[in-house]
């Protein structure tokens, strides 16, 4: 049987796109194990899966759920997590390296991105921390229109992207901006992990449509895809189809129907493609048979549709066998010999950022104060009720004197108001958790290290922190102590030390626990931790004098009384 093969190494040969940087992925023999650990059997994740990935392509990583699509995504992307093992290799340009920022990207599935600024800051920002020191301000300025236009998000350009608390753009517009992040250095690999997850049909197409364009320019695409609609499945050049972590068919996109057809399963006339192939290889249809066995529907559907009759571990079992003596297979095998000897192929390395230290610390403080700004829930809305609170407290204890008896209403006061103040440092925990996921993903995508970051958020965050502290600690002070300035002047630092100290904290826990509850609930454990409820507060003597407490309680205080 003859199979017409479009290659992109015949474009290359003929200059449509040059062979200069590009870069061909070659896998062989790749398995992936998960160790049990002595806790149960070894569950094998990969099955020995072969293929390659070609510049001026986009490749399609299609199955079921748990299939290994995200395995093999992240194997090939070098994302793997420590408590599996790989085997076999992986080769770029015919050479066992690592894939370094610069040559590779990775898109997440998830949105990670700051709500509070716009796509054309989010891209400027990103371009500032990762394009060279030495490139002046137009030729930045040209790449970031280029990569909006590249990307198509010139209608939302200067619309916030959006958050919890205000709309921005489309889920689609905010899929593409994360591809346009990643592409703003011109990898030569992008990786994308189901890219039109959540999209309605013409989202969807859009974003593979964008990536098809970019592919055109010389890049190597590879996506992971759950269940595409046929027009975005008609875009796609290669199509890997897994299940069970075994390969099911590894060629071009339009040859599977052919393949399906000649192994018996050919796709009926108005049925999506991939809808077929999962139909075939999925095996929660077995489930949803079984539960429905007997229905009189039921039995009318297995008179119409053939695949009712046979189990899916029975159909997928053929057409791995039939694939792997298969003209597809044979070509496949073919093809990566060739792509094995590409050897004189160099694509030039770039390790992380080629931005300087001190310009990544600038960026980041200047995209953070920004964010801290327009984030109402971040400082904004947190002073006002410090402003509140502190107008509430001089109230109660309005010019309470410095007689002996004012000695207790004083602690107390100064006690309460330092204490509320460091708790209310969990109002900002929703920002902080969008703020370490946005870290979280650009120092695995290798834009900068934890000390820019750190330092950049302190040094964003600290005319907030003054702001706070003067405002609470003046209206305080001059309403309830009127003694001396310079004591007034201690007492607004002690408020900014313990609440700069509490915040780190809570940046602490929300990379810690990154989850939305159980961040709130670690982070008001850790306020009202035992020093605190106990030292502060129990053996003040505000709540019970001390004399009134067990001797055990007693002897664990910080003071006793003379």
């Amino acid at each position: 049987m003859e199979i017409e093969v479009t290659s992109s190494s015949s474009d290359i040969e003929k200059g449509v796109i040059h062979s200069q940087g590009v870069a061909y992925l070659v896998w062989e023999d790749l398995t992936v194990m998960l160790p049990n650990f002595g806790q149960g059997p070894t569950k094998k994740l990969l099955h020995g899966l072969s293929g390659y990935a070609e510049p001026g392509r986009i490749m399609a990583i299609m199955g079921p759920s748990g299939s290994g699509k995200s395995t093999l995504l992240d194997t090939l992307a070098g994302r793997l997590s420590t408590n599996v093992v790989m085997t076999g290799n992986i080769l770029l340009n015919g050479k066992k390296r690592r894939l370094d920022y610069g040559v590779v990207a990775y898109v997440t599935q998830e949105d990670t991105l700051l709500g509070t600024l716009t796509p054309r800051e989010t891209i400027m920002y990103s371009a500032h921390l990762r394009l060279p020191t030495s490139m002046t301000k137009e030729e930045v300025d040209d790449i970031v229109e280029g990569t909006i236009m590249e990307m198509g998000l010139g209608d939302c350009a200067d619309r916030l992207v959006g958050n919890w608390q205000v709309r921005g753009i489309s889920g689609g517009e905010k899929k593409r901006l994360g591809i346009a992040l990643e592409i703003l250095v011109r990898p030569r690999i992008l990786f994308l992990d189901e890219p039109t997850t959540g999209l309605d049909s013409a989202s969807a197409f859009f974003v593979v449509q964008a990536l098809k364009n970019i592919s055109r320019d010389g890049r190597t695409v590879i996506s992971s895809i759950h269940q595409p609609s046929s027009e975005v499945f008609a875009l796609f050049d290669d199509l890997f189809l897994l299940s069970g972590g075994e390969a099911v068919y590894f060629g071009e996109a339009q040859l599977a129907v052919q393949f399906f057809a000649e192994s018996g399963f050919p796709c009926p006339s108005r049925r999506n493609p991939s809808d077929h192939f999962l139909r075939c290889v999925n095996s929660d249809f077995d489930v949803v048979t079984a539960t429905l066995k007997g229905s009189q529907r039921l039995r009318e559907t297995h008179k119409s549709d053939y695949l009712m009759n046979m189990a899916t571990a029975e159909i997928k079992e053929l057409l791995a066998s039939k694939y792997k003596h298969s003209p597809y297979a044979t070509r496949a095998r073919s093809r990566m010999r060739e792509l094995l000897a590409t050897q004189g192929v160099e694509i030039e390395i770039v390790k992380g950022s080629q931005a300087g230290w001190g310009k990544q610390l600038l960026t980041l403080t200047r995209r953070s104060f920004v964010n801290m700004s327009r984030d109402k829930g971040y400082y904004w809305s947190r002073i006002v009720i410090y402003i509140i609170v502190a107008f509430a407290v001089g109230t109660l204890f309005y010019d309470v004197g410095t007689s002996y008896t004012a000695i207790l209403a004083r602690g107390a006061c100064g006690g309460f108001v330092t204490g509320y103040m460091t708790f209310m440092s969990i109002g900002g925990f929703p920002s902080f958790i969008e703020e370490m996921k946005v870290f979280t993903k650009e120092r695995l995508n290798g834009h900068y290290g934890v000390a820019a970051f750190v330092l950049a958020n302190f040094l964003s965050s600290f005319p907030f922190l003054v702001a706070v502290s003067l405002l609470t600690g003046t209206i305080t002070y001059y309403m309830v102590f009127r003694a001396r300035f310079f004591r007034y002047v201690f007492f607004c630092l002690n408020l900014f030390g313990c609440i700069a100290v509490v915040e780190s904290c809570m940046m602490i826990v929300a990379s810690l626990v990154p989850n939305f509850l159980m961040g709130i609930i670690t982070g008001a454990g850790v306020l009202v931790s035992y020093n605190c409820l106990t030292h502060l507060i129990l053996f003040s003597s505000y709540f019970i004098l001390q004399q009134l407490s067990s001797n055990f309680t007693r002897r664990v205080a910080l003071y006793r009384e003379s």
